[in-house]
C-alpha cells in the first residue's frame, strides 16, 4: 500500500464515522422533533378546552351580572317604598323626644308648685290652729 492509498482508505474510515454521526444526530432530532409534534398537540387541546371554559365562565358571568343588575333594581324598588316608613319614623322619634322634653318641664313646674303648694298647706293649718287657740282664748 502506499502512502495515497492509506490516506484514501484514512479520509474513507473518517467520510464513514461522519456519516454515522450525522445519521444518530438526525435519528435524535428526529425524536425530538416528534416529541415537540406531540407536546405542540397537546398544548393545541389544552388550549382548546381553556378557551371553551373561557367562553362558558363568561356566558355565566353575564348571566349573572344580569341577575344582579335585576335585584339591584329591586332592592332600590323596595327601599324607596319604605322610605317614607323611615322618614315618618324619624319625625316619630324627634315628637316622642319633644313630648319627653316637655313632660320633664311640667313635671319640674308641678314639682315646684307641689312644694309650694305643700308649704302653703302647712302654713294654713298652722294659722287655723293658731286662729282656733286665739278664739277659744277670747271665749
Amino acid at each position: 500500500m502506499t502512502v495515497g492509498e492509506i490516506a484514501g482508505l484514512i479520509v474513507a474510515v473518517a467520510f464513514v464515522i461522519l456519516v454515522v454521526f450525522i445519521i444518530r444526530v438526525l435519528l435524535q432530532l428526529s425524536k425530538t422533533l416528534e416529541k415537540v409534534d406531540q407536546t405542540v398537540a397537546k398544548t393545541n387541546t389544552t388550549i382548546d378546552v381553556v378557551t371553551n371554559d373561557v367562553d362558558l365562565l363568561a356566558r355565566q358571568v353575564e348571566g349573572l351580572l344580569v341577575k344582579s343588575n335585576e335585584l339591584l333594581l329591586d332592592i332600590n324598588g323596595k327601599v324607596e317604598t319604605i322610605d317614607p316608613l323611615f322618614t315618618a319614623i324619624a319625625d316619630l322619634s324627634e315628637s316622642v323626644s319633644e313630648l319627653n322634653t316637655s313632660s320633664k318641664s311640667i313635671a319640674t313646674k308641678v314639682g315646684s308648685i307641689g312644694k309650694t303648694t305643700a308649704k302653703v298647706t302647712v302654713m294654713g293649718k298652722v294659722g287655723g290652729t293658731a286662729l282656733k287657740l286665739f278664739k277659744n282664748k277670747k271665749r
